[in-house]
């Protein structure tokens, strides 16, 4: 006779420190720690600390909370950060990751003008995903839009499933900007999807990364698919919490969002009573 049970997958529930911007990457750490995460994500950005391993090692450490990824500075804003070479910037982003224990490096696709790096980048990011055991996870993105026109920024190409790459990031708010089906493009990626960037949207022209139920895209559905297929890879967190009243209402919204993903990271199955 059959009965159901909880099946919770391997997948980790992670914070990325972005999602706590105005605030630091340290108080990412610590929000992390007290609402009982699994690990952080470090979005190397204009934040110092998010570019000091030593000092990224040291909140780990002192949290007790593992940094089970790193994010490439790949930003507008970060252009300058680790570099302006992009394959140096991917260089630093893998050497962190290793010195730090960390699974993933998430990289986006190139911006249209940087040609070169542009040209090689397919080839390029299977030629470093076989210098390391650091999975590189390319994410989607989306088109720019302003009004009634669109601009393709990405090369080569804001949908990510069109080339050929090891691993995959899947990124719901950024579907929501596409405007295109978040289900599609993760049957697409297959057992390539290594990490998740859970967040919701609306389909606005910008990206708007909401708390994950609050807009239109299949946030459940895809937790509850991950947790049916044994998914192993990372569920992170990466909403905005920029229009937070204060520090008590962000750590709110965070605490929502966790809740979420563990209710939805867990799936009801049959399974013969021993």
């Amino acid at each position: 006779m059959a009965e159901p049970v909880v099946r919770i997958p391997d997948a980790k529930v992670a914070l990325s420190t972005a999602s706590v911007y105005p605030e630091s990457t340290a108080t990412a750490f610590e929000i992390a720690a007290r609402l009982g995460y699994d690990g952080v994500e470090v979005m190397v950005w204009t934040d110092p600390v998010s570019q000091d391993i030593e000092a990224l090692r040291r909140l780990s450490d002192y949290h007790r909370i593992p940094i089970l990824a790193v994010h490439a500075p790949c930003l507008l804003i970060t252009q300058r950060v680790w570099s302006t070479d992009p394959w140096v910037k991917l260089q630093r982003a893998k050497a962190a990751a290793e010195k730090l224990d960390a699974s993933t490096v998430v990289v986006h696709p190139p911006f249209r003008w940087q040609r070169q790096y542009a040209r090689d980048f397919v080839d390029g990011i299977w030629r470093m995903a076989d210098e390391t055991d650091v999975r590189f996870a390319v994410e989607n993105m989306y088109p720019w839009r302003y009004r009634d026109r669109e601009m393709l920024a990405y090369a080569p190409d804001w949908d990510v499933t069109k080339d050929d790459y090891r691993h995959f990031t899947v990124d719901l708010s950024h579907t929501a900007t596409a405007r295109t089906d978040a289900m599609d493009m993760v049957d697409r990626m297959g057992d390539r999807l290594g990490h998740v960037h859970l967040a919701d949207g609306n389909g606005s022209a910008k990206d708007e990364h909401l708390v994950p139920g609050r807009g239109t895209q299949p946030c459940a559905e895809l937790l509850e698919r991950l947790a049916v297929s044994g998914f192993d890879g990372h569920v992170v967190i990466e909403v905005n919490t920029r229009r937070a009243m204060s520090s008590a209402e962000r750590e709110a919204d965070l605490a929502e969002a966790l809740a979420f993903t563990r209710l939805h990271l867990a799936s009801a199955v049959k399974v013969p009573r021993s």
